[in-house]
């Protein structure tokens, strides 16, 4: 196997999106209100080249996240984008020997603009994602909590996750993607009530896929939740979750927006007291990452 860090543009949000600040509504209104915006974040999408076929992991922002709806407070005051045509995730992939034929099956960590913008170039993927998370998105609430499904290819009609009772490590449910069973979803609900991650088996090692469980590893390893997430209670519990699995088993956690994801990636940065580096290579700063899974 081996692990394509893709990054989709680059995204501008509030520091108090990023670390929530106090409780409740109040922590959810202040990425909307603060006027303290933090620096320039990735957007990263993931590839996985599988014996099976390629797995995608999230789609990545898309040109058309410049223009928002104005109507929607957060759209207007608490996010910007930064991308152009080339950086989308069909041409990288095509940069990567990766025909959109060659994509056997997409999964959504949950379907927020900035995840599910680049559908259109998997259009002939099996799309998956969790039910209640593709539920989340319908109506008048679904316009109200962010999503966009207008926005979605006329094709786009994502599969519910058939989720395992089956626990993995601190994790109530999972679900794998493979035959061989060495990529597996794992429930992590936080910033969004449904929101799932990705674990690559690599031996002793693994590769979690984070979406924004947090938006760094700094502030998964501090507990410290987002300003997004709807219960505080429930994120808390997945970053404790995060870290007991980290505990668990040696793990490179990488988030789609944390700026140092790709290098951790690319030197296999473990989290916790073994943050040795294992296969490192040099990297260049483009847009686009790869580092092998032995």
């Amino acid at each position: 196997m081996r692990v394509h860090a893709i990054q989709t543009g680059r995204v501008l949000i509030k520091k108090a999106q990023i670390e929530g600040h106090g409780y409740g509504l109040r922590r959810q209104l202040a990425p909307v209100i603060s006027s303290q915006w933090a620096d320039w974040s990735p957007t990263y999408a993931w590839a996985i080249e599988h014996r099976e076929g390629v797995i995608v992991v999230d789609t990545g922002a898309t040109t058309h996240l410049k223009s928002l709806p104005r109507w929607h407070p957060y759209f207007q005051f608490a996010v910007r984008f930064d991308i152009e045509p080339e950086q989308e995730l069909g041409p990288q992939l095509q940069s990567l020997g990766i025909g959109p034929r060659d994509v056997t099956t997409v999964v959504l960590t949950h379907l927020h603009i900035d995840h599910d913008g680049g559908l259109a170039h998997v259009s002939h993927s099996r799309v998956l994602a969790d039910g209640d998370e593709i539920a989340r998105t319908a109506g008048i609430k679904g316009a109200l909590l962010g999503y966009l499904p207008q926005r979605w290819p006329a094709w786009f009609d994502p599969q519910p996750l058939a989720w395992d009772p089956k626990p993995y490590g601190p994790f109530a449910r999972s679900a794998s993607l493979t035959a061989a069973g060495d990529v597996i979803a794992v429930t992590t609900p936080g910033h969004t009530p449904s929101h799932l991650s990705i674990i690559v088996q690599d031996g002793d090692e693994q590769i979690m896929l984070a979406g924004d469980t947090s938006y760094l590893e700094a502030t998964m390893l501090r507990g410290v939740i987002d300003g997004i997430s709807p219960d505080e209670n429930v994120a808390r519990e997945t970053l404790s979750n995060i870290r007991a699995l980290c505990a668990q088993h040696p793990t490179v956690y990488l988030p789609s927006h944390d700026p140092q994801s790709a290098a951790r990636l690319a030197e296999r940065r473990i989290v916790g007291p073994r943050r040795q580096t294992r296969n490192a290579t040099s990297w260049p700063p483009s847009t686009t990452i790869v580092a092998p899974v032995m």
